[in-house]
């Protein structure tokens, strides 16, 4: 464990028991777990399929499908970007933004979580081509490269050297940036930029057959890969899905009620809503009643006989919130 981890935050009751919904190959439930690991995290795992259908996650969620998903009683968080906000909320010390460009990092984040991570996606499926499970390519291809997403794994396999060119620019910039002999991104304390930007090389490295040797190039990124390596996941228990269903119809959710001023929509307390993410990818749209909103989340609330009331969060930024 990295000398900056003085005590780890333990399990206590519960309805602050963390409960990470996710499968071990995801590479954004990855990001997550990097961030239990700087923070020193006791949390309850819950291993889900890594195709649907997911009846115990959706049963939670109101029909979201990705990966990962946090569940902290009844309050279910959606996204990694909500997860990352609740969690530095929760457990603010060691911080996530250990500098004061806080609003920068996460500006940034939004390149490495959204085009950076896209175009890994493509890059990895395009390399894989016809070895791809058939079904997995058709629920990931549809996910990431839409509707016609055969044809588009097709361009991305002939456009494979494009795409490594692509692949290489950045990367480039992660290995100067530490270049100086820094053991993080930002200097001696990991911040949550290391953990998305890490994501995409975990990615990378395990994923596609060359990316051990096209990583190599990359001498500093490489120390720094092994760097985030050492800082681990916490202390991950299992948890039966089950038991997370239980968990969240035995207790009651704690999100805050109300919405900010000046809110673009004009989203009211009550006014009935469906979310789902901005790209459409043949997912069903989560349905609720507007609970919390400000420039950052939304949070509805939704009741049904299997789980009983929870509240389901999700970004602002990269989800759709349709008025009836």
């Amino acid at each position: 464990m990295s000398e900056y981890l003085k005590k780890e935050h333990k399990l206590s009751d519960q309805s602050s028991e963390v409960i990470f919904h996710a499968y071990p190959q995801s590479p954004v439930a990855e990001k997550v777990r990097v961030v239990f690991g700087i923070k020193g995290i006791a949390w309850r795992s819950v291993e889900i399929p890594r195709l649907p259908p997911k009846p115990t996650l959706t049963a939670l969620t109101g029909g979201y499908r990705r990966t990962p998903v946090m569940q902290i009683g009844a309050d279910i968080y959606c996204d990694s970007q909500c997860i990352i906000r609740e969690l530095e909320r929760r457990y603010p010390s060691p911080s996530l933004m250990p500098t004061s460009e806080q609003g920068l990092m996460w500006c940034l984040s939004r390149w490495t979580d959204g085009t950076l991570f896209d175009q890994t996606v493509r890059h990895v499926l395009g390399a894989a081509g016809d070895n791809l499970d058939k079904d997995f390519a058709a629920d990931r291809g549809r996910l990431y490269l839409g509707e016609d997403w055969a044809a588009a794994l097709k361009q991305a396999n002939a456009e494979l050297p494009h795409l490594v060119s692509q692949m290489r620019a950045p990367l480039s910039w992660l290995n100067a940036q530490m270049s100086d002999g820094r053991a993080f991104l930002l200097g001696a304390k990991p911040a949550a930029i290391d953990a998305q930007f890490y994501h995409v090389v975990w990615f990378l490295r395990g994923r596609w057959a060359d990316g051990p040797s096209f990583l190599s190039e990359f001498t500093d990124l490489v120390r720094w890969e092994e760097s985030i390596r050492a800082i681990g996941h916490g202390t991950p228990s299992e948890m039966a899905p089950l038991d997370a269903i239980s968990r969240a119809k035995g207790l009651e959710p704690t999100a805050e009620t109300g919405v900010t001023d000046y809110d673009p929509q004009g989203l009211s307390v009550g006014q009935t809503v469906t979310i789902r993410p901005d790209v459409n990818g043949g997912e069903q749209p989560v349905a609720g009643k507007i609970r919390f909103a400000n420039a950052e989340t939304v949070v509805i609330e939704r009741t049904t006989d299997d789980v009983g009331t929870v509240c389901v969060h999700f970004p602002r930024s990269g989800y759709q919130i349709v008025l009836p």
